[in-house]
């Protein structure tokens, strides 16, 4: 387990941690890391059938956005057609589990968080 840095703080409204934080609390660029670090690299087209919803566009800028972080890489194999596959980094690697973690959570739980959200709006209407 690493330590926090102690020149961040993402609770300061200057520190560059957050831009951080929302890259990767953004739902495509979790879903694209966790896609990609139990399955492995995939090409763009295996990225868009595995998460379903995704547009075109909004995928291209998430694997853009992961990219410039550092945490996949992009590699291109030159053949007919080009080929181009995503992989995630050892540092997006490191990140793989809080999000399979945070994932699995999501899933585990929506019945109660439905249940939840009915309760209120019936409560508050």
């Amino acid at each position: 387990m690493t330590t926090a840095d102690a020149r961040f703080d993402a609770f300061a409204a200057s520190c560059p941690s957050r831009r951080l934080l929302d890259t990767i609390g953004n739902k495509w660029a979790s879903l694209v890391i966790v896609a990609l670090g139990l399955e492995g690299p995939m090409r763009f087209s295996e990225l868009s059938t595995r998460i379903d919803g995704v547009s075109q566009k909004m995928l291209t800028q998430t694997l853009r956005g992961l990219e410039r972080d550092g945490l996949l890489t992009r590699t291109v194999t030159p053949s007919v057609p080009v080929r181009v596959d995503y992989e995630l980094t050892p540092l997006g690697l490191s990140l793989l589990d809080p999000i399979r973690h945070l994932k699995e959570w999501a899933e585990a739980h929506m019945a109660e968080v439905d249940r939840a959200r009915e309760d209120y709006d019936r409560n508050t209407a």
